[in-house]
């Protein structure tokens, strides 16, 4: 009985323990920053918007790419 108990220390010996751990795993953690990631470009592009549009106006009057004769 004595060299089953030995036996069984010894095995559990080299066995690291299982800590609990709290807070959120590596995929939780990367989908919250995908998630930030994404709120902040979709902000910036809906507050941009405007200007973006007002320059695509602005290229369409000097003519766009057919224009390069008449602007250097």
């Amino acid at each position: 009985m004595k060299a089953m108990n030995a036996m069984n220390v010894m095995s559990t010996a080299g066995r690291r323990r299982r800590t609990v751990r709290r807070g959120l795993s590596g995929r939780q953690l990367l989908a919250v920053q995908g998630a930030l990631v994404g709120s902040v470009v979709a902000t910036v592009i809906v507050k941009e918007l405007p200007g973006i549009v007002r320059e695509l106006r602005i290229y369409r009057m000097t003519g766009g790419l057919r224009a390069r004769h008449r602007y250097p």
